[in-house]
């Protein structure tokens, strides 16, 4: 059974509520970008407080019996003294969306379709359940709010069944309804990623199924409506792409403040960043040789922070806010959860993370887990 972490220290709360959220954005132009060296660091998220895993016990209250030996009696296994955990015992997380409170967040479950609301001292509860075929890299990979939540209460996921891969809409107490089918599905490269535009318009990042034709939907990031129709302003009014070229995207995040957005992408060779523009993607923003295993993203006034699964690390990218070129780089929270994969930005500025370790990785006793971290701190110097 999924559990939740108890509250987190009233200082450490505190220092988590420090920093306010920025929104998701449109597309900047395509000018000229300069890259720096890649810097290694600990950085501002290297300091997550941990707590031991034994210590000493402690004495009963009165009339109550010490243990024998003085031994402590064993934790249940889904409880994690984590105070940046916020549930635990999950299926492999595909997805995160973190509802307007900033303190509930609703998650998507890869292998099981379930979606489930997860939240601090509540046991998670089952919002919905999409019937997926989670093979191939599929399942429920995508998750996102609708531009009017606060109104509507709907939700957007990407999801892989035996016939097509989907984006389909989810209204509580309601079967998931089908917004945007037949964008092909095949043995590998099934998974996708959403997210919103300024406008309210659906980014869909959508993997190339192992190489489908590339004038069918995979492959490609589209740009649609609340219907699926393609929204106002594509390269091609009758078409819902955006851009093409992808090849399993792990991940779409948009910035508010550079009016900046970005795909995560892991091709034959490499993983890379792209920064989206209408029309091909082209060369790749920033790449990795090594292939972590790039997977969501979240972006924040001068900060892009993409998961890595491969690596189990929050790969943090410094940037102009103006130019968007990068000025530095760090890798934050190395081993410290295992494989990372889902990242949502809460509206306090907060980062949420999901767990695969039950996909590939080695899990712990309360893995899967969805744990919540402060901002990347903005305006910290450049180091080239």
């Amino acid at each position: 059974m999924a559990r939740v972490r108890g509250r987190v220290p009233r200082a450490l709360a505190a220092a988590l509520l420090a920093v306010g959220l920025v929104g998701c954005a449109t597309f900047p132009d395509n000018g000229p970008r300069e890259w720096q060296e890649q810097i290694e660091g600990a950085g501002e998220l290297g300091g997550i407080p941990r707590v031991p895993e034994s210590v000493e016990p402690t004495a009963p209250p009165t009339g109550e019996p010490a243990p024998q030996g003085g031994t402590p009696p064993e934790p249940e296994p889904c409880d994690d003294p984590d105070p940046a955990v916020i549930a635990t015992c999950l299926d492999p997380v595909g997805a995160i969306a973190v509802l307007p409170d900033g303190v509930t967040a609703l998650v998507a479950e890869r292998r099981t379709g379930r979606v489930l609301r997860v939240a601090r001292d509540v046991e998670p509860q089952l919002v919905a359940t999409v019937d997926v075929d989670a093979s191939g890299g599929g399942g429920l990979t995508g998750l996102v709010l609708s531009s009017s939540y606060a109104e509507d209460r709907l939700l957007y996921a990407y999801a892989t069944t035996p016939e097509d891969n989907r984006v389909v809409r989810i209204a509580e107490g309601e079967p998931p309804e089908a917004v945007l089918t037949g964008i092909p599905r095949g043995p590998v490269n099934n998974g996708g990623a959403l997210g919103v535009d300024v406008d309210g318009s659906l980014l869909v990042a959508t993997g190339d199924a192992g190489g489908a034709d590339p004038a069918s939907l995979a492959g490609k990031l589209l740009r649609v409506d609340a219907f699926g129709r393609p929204a106002t302003g594509n390269p091609d009014a009758a078409s819902p792409v955006l851009s093409s070229g992808l090849v399993a995207p792990g991940g779409v995040c948009v910035n508010a403040a550079t009016t900046a957005a970005w795909v995560t992408d892991r091709r034959g060779g490499q993983d890379v960043l792209h920064l989206v523009v209408p029309g091909a993607l082209g060369p790749a923003a920033w790449s990795w040789p090594e292939r972590p295993g790039v997977a969501g993203c979240v972006a924040q006034q001068d900060v892009v922070a993409v998961a890595q699964s491969g690596a189990g690390a929050l790969f943090v990218l410094r940037t102009d806010p103006l130019t968007t070129a990068f000025t530095a780089t760090e890798i934050q929270l190395p081993g410290v959860y295992g494989r990372l994969s889902a990242a949502s930005l809460g509206p306090d500025g907060l980062i949420w993370l999901g767990t695969v370790n039950k996909d590939g990785g080695v899990p712990v006793p309360s893995d899967d887990r969805v744990l919540v971290l402060p901002p990347v701190a903005s305006g910290g110097q450049s180091r080239a």
